[in-house]
């Protein structure tokens, strides 16, 4: 009697997690945020790279000058 109870209580289970996925499909909310989060990802990489290139440009703009004094 108890397996048939658990069989029944997880097809519902199991209903219930395909009707959330069908209205997650349906919503665009989850790809709106999707976007967004690969727009920041694009901006941190591009904002990195500069960082990186900027840095490289003045430390060897101050070493050069620190290298010729001494």
């Amino acid at each position: 009697m108890q397996g048939q109870l658990r069989v029944e209580s997880e097809g519902g289970d199991v209903k219930q997690v395909k009707a959330a996925i069908e209205r997650f499909a349906r919503e665009s909310d989850g790809q709106d945020l999707l976007e967004y989060g690969l727009l920041a990802c694009l901006i941190a990489v591009v904002v990195a790279a500069g960082v990186t290139a900027v840095g490289n440009a003045i430390f060897n703009v101050f070493w050069s000058s620190i290298g010729q004094a001494i």
